[in-house]
């Protein structure tokens, strides 16, 4: 095992920052292994380039700046720290962003310390995506907790002590059998794209490094990467603050319904963001952190009864 390294970094933004809005769409759910909250710090597991990372990560708010402490290999601690900007949202602006909507006006102001993200890592939003693919948020998270609970690997440095743990890397998740994944709550639909883009990884690792719509098309080559998919990547991957989630359940209903009054579709969906480009992805977002969506009304979809979920030795 190579050596545990610590290193930290202050980052000074110039700005508020707000760790949990911008990095909430990272947190897979209330039982994300990845995830920790202690005390005001938030603690990740991070699978980088250079192996795998504990992070840590506070804000001063007066002086707006982000204090953050990493540990692992030399190597991944120093691309975490210098991806640590980017990842909070360095490289995103409002420039060009039409809030003359009072709502999106109210939600900028009671978040103003929320930017898109840019991790740069590409799997590591890529397979969760792939996982939430047509199910109900409960088995989403649940398929992800379980992937990383028996094939990740423990965070290094104290987020051991926290039961931190890292998504599992290429190889290992090469190495799970098809059946092995149907217990885990994949299904095998799933499980073959996951497969696809396996085979791929280094080709998708490389979007991180291209333009936007051109990362859009590689990653949409893949079989069984839709819009959905790609957008829910580049979201968090590609700091894309344009890329909708057209083809969700509920996006299209809630976006409709904050703007419009009413519940549209997808195509509805179209023309209602349109005079949002390129920032169609932030207005969707911005909705999402202000709370604003339909009321629902009759009992939520039930998880599917057909997946023999494995039940977690943790």
């Amino acid at each position: 095992m190579s050596e545990v390294v610590v290193n930290q970094r202050r980052w000074v933004a110039g700005r508020p920052v707000d760790v949990v809005a911008t990095w909430g769409p990272l947190h897979r759910g209330g039982g994300d292994p990845t995830w920790r909250m202690r005390a005001g710090t938030l603690w990740r597991g991070v699978r980088t380039p250079g192996g795998p990372v504990t992070l840590a990560v506070s804000v001063n708010r007066d002086q707006e700046a982000v204090s953050a402490r990493a540990w692992g290999t030399s190597d991944g601690v120093e691309w975490t720290l210098d991806a640590l900007p980017d990842m909070l949202g360095a490289r995103d602006h409002l420039e060009g962003f039409d809030a003359s909507n009072p709502l999106l006006r109210q939600a900028l102001k009671a978040h103003p310390g929320w930017r898109v993200p840019r991790t740069g890592l590409v799997m590591e939003s890529l397979v969760p995506a792939i996982i939430e693919q047509k199910v109900t948020g409960q088995e989403a998270f649940a398929g992800f907790r379980q992937l990383v609970l028996h094939w990740g690997t423990v965070a290094p440095g104290p987020g051991a002590d926290l039961g931190l743990r890292v998504q599992p890397d290429v190889a290992a998740m090469r190495a799970i059998p098809s059946w092995e994944w149907l217990e885990l709550g994949i299904s095998p639909n799933r499980a073959d794209t996951i497969a696809g883009v396996l085979s791929r990884a280094a080709r998708l690792a490389e979007t991180a490094g291209l333009e936007l719509p051109q990362a859009r098309r590689r990653l949409m080559a893949v079989p069984g990467i839709g819009v959905w998919t790609a957008a829910e990547t580049a979201q968090r991957a590609l700091g894309d603050a344009d890329a909708v989630s057209f083809g969700d359940y509920h996006v299209a209903k809630n976006i409709g319904w904050a703007l419009t009054g009413r519940e549209v579709d997808d195509q509805g969906l179209v023309e209602v963001l349109a005079p949002y480009a390129p920032h169609r992805y932030r207005v969707q977002r911005l909705l999402a952190l202000a709370g604003l969506q339909r009321p629902r009304h009759g009992a939520r979809m039930s998880p599917r009864g057909h997946i023999p979920i494995r039940r977690s030795r943790r």
